[in-house]
């Protein structure tokens, strides 16, 4: 059993959701990130969720905007990349999923893509703008490298297109639980348990819901429907509230995720 499988089996053990973390890689720099990642892991993070930054982020708002604009300010690279899940990998066991864009895997080569993350110890790829209608390149990849293949489901997605995606997805299915881009939301979408009811229908995979959760009454509110509950914008914010001092990103970042998990 992998990672991610281990992960989400001990979490519905336990009883509870995974928390599934997300931090873009070099926000505000690499060696910062480094740390930020491993307080990810030990304040409770069950995945850690790494954005890969890019110039045109577009399922992004503007936070996640923002962190990738740090990143590559910073002077992020491919390699870089690496060196951070290397070194994360070397500091945790937690699963590690990139959250990334298409184009960065065509122009450096898809399967060369893959083995580089697979051996640097990543456990999945969640490419934004890849449907699985175009994904055989990626999908074959993954599967030759060992790793998962997550793809999103939206509000808008009818149940015949579910299918699909959940035929050809692995590790687990990302529930976007609201129209737009990423970002903090005062309130949940009002539908979850019925659009987590209806994927389930299709698929015996986990189910994530991310998009605008933002506080511990959000987290224990989706972890009652759903398999993992994905915050990401939530902790951004605290990095970019510590991109001038920090050197106390880390501490700050874990205390948010036990404020989140009500620790």
């Amino acid at each position: 059993m992998d990672r991610l499988a281990q992960t989400f089996a001990r979490c519905k053990a336990e009883g509870r959701p995974a928390f599934v973390s997300y931090v873009c890689a070099g926000d505000p720099d690499v060696e910062t990130s480094k740390a930020i990642l491993k307080s990810l892991a030990e304040a409770g993070a069950d995945v850690l969720e790494v954005g890969v930054p890019f110039s045109d982020p577009l399922a992004d708002g503007l936070t996640n905007q923002l962190a990738s604009q740090r990143a590559l300010e910073s002077g992020m690279t491919f390699d870089h990349l690496l060196e951070i899940m290397a070194a994360t990998r070397a500091a945790t066991d937690k699963p590690i999923v990139l959250y990334c864009y298409y184009n960065l895997l065509f122009s450096f080569g898809v399967e060369a893509y893959c083995a580089k993350v697979k051996a640097a110890g990543g456990d999945g790829l969640l490419v934004l703008d890849c449907p699985p209608e175009e994904a055989s390149d990626l999908i074959a990849a993954c599967r030759k490298h060992g790793l998962a293949n997550v793809f999103i489901v939206a509000p808008t997605t009818p149940p015949a297109r579910i299918a699909l995606i959940a035929k050809h997805a692995s590790g687990f299915i990302y529930y976007v639980s609201r129209e737009g881009v990423t970002g903090e939301r005062s309130e949940l979408a009002t539908n979850l348990s019925s659009a987590v009811a209806e994927i389930r229908k299709h698929t015996a995979l986990p189910i994530c819901v991310g998009f605008g959760i933002s506080s511990a009454a959000h987290v224990q509110a989706v972890g009652k429907v759903a398999d993992g509950v994905v915050v990401g914008s939530a902790l951004v914010n605290v990095i970019a509230a510590h991109k001038d001092k920090r050197s106390e990103a880390a501490a700050a970042i874990g205390a948010k995720v036990r404020e989140l998990l009500g620790k």
